[in-house]
């Protein structure tokens, strides 16, 4: 059961990439010229992508993968060119209608199934890996480790997933998106003290059998941001 802070805070995500940044994200993760503030962006997710892909082997066959929070469907369609079974999820309608606009033919005997939804809903079954890219970084400590936790229950392998840490350049950024908001800015990040959060996940007994991998932090500019590994 989720808590009314998560609905609250999901919903909002949701309401924005509806409404307000579809246009916006599709130029973002076009190959067409953008903004110098996108372009770091674009450069950051970019290395962010192949440091998520560079946790998995090169073949996946025969694994289900979740990929939360899919967005476009990028990342789950790399998976799935190792031969995995991915299922992207994202909270926004539009954004899956985009994304599934966009699929390729998938090669090297994986698939991707794209739908709009909670990528924490029970119904979307177990996995032998969950991947989660700027997703948990719009929710604060608790409701992320509230959601790493839920996610383990699912997860037969491991779960790698993306953390905003609380820096000063970060923090500047999102007191002045705060300051200064603008219908384009995505919806506030949610920097955290992420060893803090790690640790009180792991101290929990329902992830008893977990342990954390090396970490690795990108920042290109206005986007900064850490891959989080955990295994079974």
């Amino acid at each position: 059961m989720h808590d009314a802070a998560y609905i609250k805070r999901r919903d909002e995500i949701r309401t924005y990439f509806d409404r307000t940044a579809l246009e916006a994200w599709k130029r973002l993760t076009s190959t067409e010229k953008v903004s110098g503030v996108r372009a770091t962006v674009r450069a950051g997710r970019e290395a962010m992508r192949q440091t998520i892909l560079d946790r998995f082997p090169a073949d996946l066959t025969g694994w289900r993968i979740l990929d939360a929070g899919c967005g476009g469907g990028v990342l789950a369609i790399e998976l799935a060119h190792r031969g995995a079974d991915v299922l992207g999820v994202d909270l926004s309608p539009q954004m899956i209608d985009h994304a599934v606009e966009g699929l390729p033919s998938i090669r090297g005997g994986g698939s991707v199934t794209l739908r709009a939804g909670d990528m924490l809903a029970q119904d979307l079954g177990d996995f032998d890996a969950i991947v989660s890219m700027d997703a948990l970084i719009h929710y604060d400590a608790r409701a992320a480790e509230r959601a790493i936790a839920g996610l383990a229950q699912r997860t037969r392998r491991k779960m790698v997933f993306t953390l905003a840490p609380r820096t000063k350049p970060l923090a500047v950024m999102h007191v002045a998106g705060k300051l200064f908001p603008r219908g384009d800015r995505s919806p506030a990040i949610q920097p955290v003290a992420i060893e803090r959060l790690i640790t009180a996940t792991l101290s929990r007994p329902d992830m008893a059998d977990w342990q954390a991998r090396m970490p690795r932090r990108i920042s290109r500019g206005f986007y900064i941001s850490e891959a989080q590994e955990l295994v079974r």
